[in-house]
């Protein structure tokens, strides 16, 4: 969706239409699929009996969260999806694995280690293709109209985006712990949740507050001094936004917001280690859209098709094993 609207909407803009819609899409699941049947509790109930302690975890979630995934969109608007998601998301995941199943002990571990080699294998070939990618940009553009700036902008442009997508991965690897920690067990017997601790809809709906608050601090951050291009302003989102710009936002945190709250439903039967995993394998979702879809490595040299192909494989191989480590 940010892909849809950035040649005309500043993704800082496109940020908060979309962190409206991840708390719009939770409250809305909180209040039908969170508050019906027999088992658990209900929203409201739930929020009620709630400990602070871990109201404010799920809530930290969000604030963590919120700053790696802005790093991310500007990893996007700079790099492409090809090269943001499989470098920001793919290290998300190795570093998610490992600090979840810290903080929740549950799945098998050699295995869960493989899967993990193999996305960090698929993050560094990713970053190899790009790197050439830009080199090859960078020559062909000196060849058209040689220029003595030219080079060192192209390569700093690549550099900044393999950053920020790092950055990104290293924040995002530390959010879920605490919207894992924070959800309660539901016992099998009873069909009774952990007392204190939350359900998984009332986990998504603080996580998403969590976002939306802290968007007021880092998205002003990055609107007055962006990574690219020039600062924006709140008046610019009023005066440059239309209905379809609005509603692309919207409609990205809503398609989110469900992915994020089917991934912590599965805790209880997954666990938390690999139901993060499995979630990350957005990442080759995304990777697949960008080089299908918007053509992001069109015109690279030769080699490096082969380099993307062998990206995949290692992509695929570590989401199998990490599913495979649970069966």
């Amino acid at each position: 969706m940010q892909k849809l609207s950035s040649k005309s909407w500043a993704f800082q803009l496109f940020y908060w239409d979309y962190v409206i819609g991840i708390l719009l899409l939770a409250l809305i699941l909180a209040f039908t699929a969170g508050s019906m049947g027999a088992g658990g509790r209900g929203f409201i109930t739930d929020v009620e009996q709630a400990d602070s302690q871990w109201l404010g975890s799920a809530l930290l979630g969000g604030v963590i969260f919120n700053l790696a995934n802005i790093l991310l969109v500007a990893a996007i608007d700079i790099a492409g999806m090809a090269v943001a998601f499989p470098v920001g998301i793919g290290l998300a995941l190795a570093l998610g694995v490992i600090t979840t199943y810290w903080a929740k002990p549950e799945g098998n571990v050699p295995m869960l280690a493989i899967g993990v080699a193999c996305v960090l294998i698929a993050i560094i070939l990713n970053a190899v293709a790009y790197r050439r990618m830009s080199a090859n940009t960078t020559e062909v553009a000196i060849d058209v109209a040689p220029d003595a700036h030219a080079e060192p902008v192209r390569r700093a442009s690549a550099t900044k985006g393999i950053v920020l997508s790092l950055a990104c991965g290293a924040l995002m690897g530390f959010f879920y712990r605490f919207v894992a920690q924070a959800m309660g067990v539901i016992d099998p017997a009873t069909q009774t949740l952990e007392a204190g601790k939350l359900s998984p809809y009332t986990a998504m709906v603080f996580f998403s507050l969590g976002l939306l608050l802290s968007n007021f601090l880092w998205n002003s951050i990055v609107m007055a001094k962006p990574f690219a291009g020039a600062p924006v302003t709140y008046g610019d989102y009023f005066k440059l936004g239309t209905p379809r710009l609005h509603l692309i936002g919207v409609v990205g945190g809503m398609i989110w917001s469900l992915g994020m709250s089917l991934n912590i439903l599965s805790n209880n039967a997954a666990g938390a280690a690999l139901s993060y995993g499995l979630g990350q394998g957005a990442t080759l979702v995304a990777a697949l859209w960008g080089v299908f879809i918007w053509k992001e490595f069109k015109g690279a040299p030769k080699g490096t098709n082969g380099i993307l192909a062998a990206m995949f494989l290692f992509f695929i191989a570590g989401l199998g094993v990490l599913i495979a480590s649970k069966l």
